[in-house]
């Protein structure tokens, strides 16, 4: 079945309260999409942000992000009051998210409607304590003990507790019996109100395409908690890090610096950390997108201290192994293959083996400087097209940018005249939507036909990202129709019954 739908992170949806969350308008968005006729709600990952705001770059790879709670259900619950927060300064525009503001502000209502509930009476706290027990102890007292160290990363902490010495856990264990209870409170929170929103997008024939980072940042809980997951040495300090080998956009290449697995240890113990976490993801969303797949048939490894990623080597990934181990456990899953960049005849070997869909993005087609097969006459069935995803720019700014080469090849294969900027963007609109893709997602940004002051994320860049926000009203009913009319005219729209639930 051919289906369509949009890219729209949760920060991003509009709210009163500095950042999107799951709140009414999450429920309004909802709506939308299937008045637009859409299958799919496409998001970022979910989890607690640090330095950087990066969703890619969280302290956890289980944990949600308590941004992400929404006030006005505390509100409800009895846990804060409306004038604790109505007039709180959040962020002075309402198209950006002020994560310092955000910070400054948000946590303090948090620990307060903490203070106002009765967890040891609450059965349903409890047993979600019980059932998330393999990552929420661990990140709940990481969670304390970094608070504790003014925020440090935890390589930073003092040696008996970086270390997990028993006597050390014991003390801090007990110091911050009642911090650690609040940082599960606030998970409690997230996964309640999430299961909300997710379940009104499923009754509305809505299906959510979550994201995994293939890699966990190294300021994080399962870092610390468990380091034999990871290429560490003796001291927990990575031997290997991430990255990307140089190409034709970054001469230098890319340092992410997220530690790598211990791909030995996890085969040998039946890749069960990661079926734990795959397993946690399908509890989340309906689709996952597994970023950067390439990783798993091979990755690229960089020394520690490194200051440029130009001294990497590629290193052999776990392969089938791992998803055969997934499968085995639970079967076939949705999950989209993030295939983009340089992609070998060993990537595209595992991506067919595995009957994942990979990616396809329109922007690369018309960009010389790429070396894949991105013209859209040649796509399989099996894939999922964007016109551009998070990293990208959006297509209204890519155009302007294209090289004068570049732009008259896209001009002449889409038949461009001197149309104004709305008409070019619709005319990359067309053309992904109707591509032989079995599914195809637009970012909201180029229906909204924005330019460069809406992208998403500048890889390798600090300070801008993850900061733009739709604004209220901003996706009309006039904008769904159009948006439904076109995917109807490229058999995108589903069957009455199937939007209806």
């Amino acid at each position: 079945m051919r289906t369509c739908g949009i890219l729209l992170p949760v920060s991003s949806l509009p709210s009163p309260y500095g950042i999107g969350c799951f709140s009414r308008e999450a429920y309004n968005f909802i709506d939308r999409l299937a008045q637009a006729g859409q299958t799919y709600w496409q998001i970022l990952p979910l989890g607690p942000t640090g330095y950087g705001d990066s969703p890619y770059q969280a302290f956890s790879a289980f944990a949600g992000n308590p941004y992400f709670i929404d006030l006005d259900d505390l509100e409800r619950q009895g846990f804060l009051k409306k004038k604790e927060y109505a007039d709180l300064d959040f962020g002075a525009d309402a198209r950006y998210v002020d994560y310092g503001k955000l910070y400054l502000n948000r946590y303090p209502l948090l620990k307060r409607s903490f203070s106002r509930t009765h967890l040891g009476d609450d059965e349903e706290f409890q047993q979600f304590c019980e059932k998330q027990k393999s990552w929420l102890a661990d990140y709940s007292l990481f969670t304390a003990v970094k608070n504790h160290f003014g925020g440090k990363s935890w390589d930073q902490w003092d040696e008996d507790i970086r270390m997990r010495r028993p006597e050390a856990m014991s003390w801090f264990r007990q110091q911050f019996d009642q911090e650690i209870v609040y940082y599960s409170y606030l998970q409690y929170e997230f996964a309640k109100q999430w299961r909300s929103v997710k379940t009104y997008a499923n009754e509305r024939g809505i299906r959510i395409i979550g994201d995994i980072p293939i890699y966990v940042s190294f300021d994080s809980a399962e870092c610390w908690a468990n380091p034999e997951l990871f290429q560490f040495d003796g001291e927990r300090q990575p031997v290997r890090v991430a990255g990307c080998p140089p190409d034709a956009f970054s001469a230098d290449g890319q340092l992410w610096g997220n530690p790598l697995y211990d791909w030995d240890y996890h085969e040998a113990h039946g890749f069960e950390w990661w079926i734990g976490r795959l397993e946690h993801c399908f509890s989340l969303y309906d689709v996952v997108r597994v970023d950067h797949f390439r990783g798993f048939d091979e990755y690229y490894s960089i020394p520690w201290g490194a200051t440029s990623a130009a001294d990497g080597c590629w290193q052999p990934g776990p392969g089938m192994k791992l998803f055969r181990a997934q499968q085995k456990h639970f079967g076939k899953k949705l999950i989209i293959a993030e295939d983009l960049g340089y992609v070998t005849d060993s990537v595209r070997h595992l991506v067919s083996e595995s009957g994942y869909p990979g990616m396809k993005v329109i922007e690369f087609a018309f960009d010389s400087r790429e070396g894949g097969d991105y013209m859209p006459y040649n796509y399989p069935q099996n894939c999922v097209v964007y016109t551009g995803t998070h990293d990208n720019q959006t297509l209204a700014a890519w155009y302007d940018e294209l090289t004068e080469e570049d732009r008259a090849f896209a001009a002449d294969y889409l038949n461009l005249k001197d149309e104004d900027r709305s008409e070019t963007v619709w005319s990359f609109i067309r053309l992904t939507l109707s591509s032989t893709a079995d599914t195809a997602v637009i970012p909201m940004q180029d229906y909204l036909c924005l330019g460069a002051e809406a992208r998403m994320n500048h890889p390798s860049t600090l300070g801008t990202n993850w900061r733009w926000r739709l604004l209220p009203d901003e996706f009309t009913e006039d904008l769904a129709e159009k948006i439904r009319h076109m995917n109807e005219l490229y058999g995108r729209t589903p069957p009455v019954s199937d939007a209806q639930g």
